[in-house]
């Protein structure tokens, strides 16, 4: 069996043991950077959620990959820029970076010209970093009532990368409850060195990547 294979079964397992919830959060294996090679044989394990941050990267390999196995479901998880939405519809399924206005303007007009309505996640700035990107705590209800109701997205959750220094389970447990607020079923949080954390608070989706492909080069 493939070591990419190997190591998802073991954090499958380990999620079972670890947690007491029903249903399991989805893993969204990180692909970026990856030949298919290293790809195909998870498809054919039967793992379908896959992960890119570049919109040109995933379109090459992809696009192919896609033609053989119809059910893969494709994430973007990188910063997105508006002129890139006209690619991310037809490619992606899921967006968990949506993190200005002008995005989502952006998303709703190409949206209004195609059938397909992609699932998005809100970027949250939960650390009120000012290096990165993602909507302002404060800000959050207006943005997030505009995106349902003026522009008619698919809002199916929140998304934070938490500061690297400091408090990760205060910032989880802080998304969590915004997330209740909101209404919204769905969270994505945790990645590979935190993902078990992440869990504890409700997260649905776990972008995990070098625990199933190792390290990049």
């Amino acid at each position: 069996m493939h070591k990419n294979v190997n190591n998802l079964i073991a954090i499958e397992n380990l999620l079972k043991k670890k947690t007491n919830i029903e249903k399991l959060p989805q893993i969204i294996a990180v692909s970026k950077t990856f030949p298919s090679s290293d790809i195909i044989p998870l498809i054919e394990y039967g793992h379908s959620h896959f992960g890119e941050n570049k919109i040109q990267e995933a379109i090459e390999k992809w696009i192919p990959i896609k033609k053989d196995f119809k059910n893969i479901k494709l994430h973007m998880i990188g910063k997105l820029q508006t002129n890139k939405v006209k690619f991310l519809l037809p490619l992606f399924d899921y967006l968990h970076s949506l993190d200005n206005l002008k995005l989502a303007k952006k998303i709703s007009e190409h949206q209004s010209k195609n059938e397909k309505k992609i699932k998005i996640f809100i970027q949250v700035n939960i650390g009120e970093e000012g290096q990165k990107t993602g909507i302002n705590i404060n800000d959050l209800n207006e943005f997030y009532s505009i995106c349902i109701k003026d522009l008619k997205l698919n809002i199916i959750g929140l998304m934070c990368l938490p500061p690297v220094y400091g408090n990760t389970d205060g910032y989880f447990e802080q998304m969590e409850k915004l997330n209740k607020q909101l209404g919204l079923q769905e969270l994505s949080l945790g990645m590979s060195n935190d993902y078990l954390d992440a869990i504890k608070y409700g997260s649905t989706y776990v972008r995990i990547g070098s625990k199933i492909f190792g390290n990049r080069s």
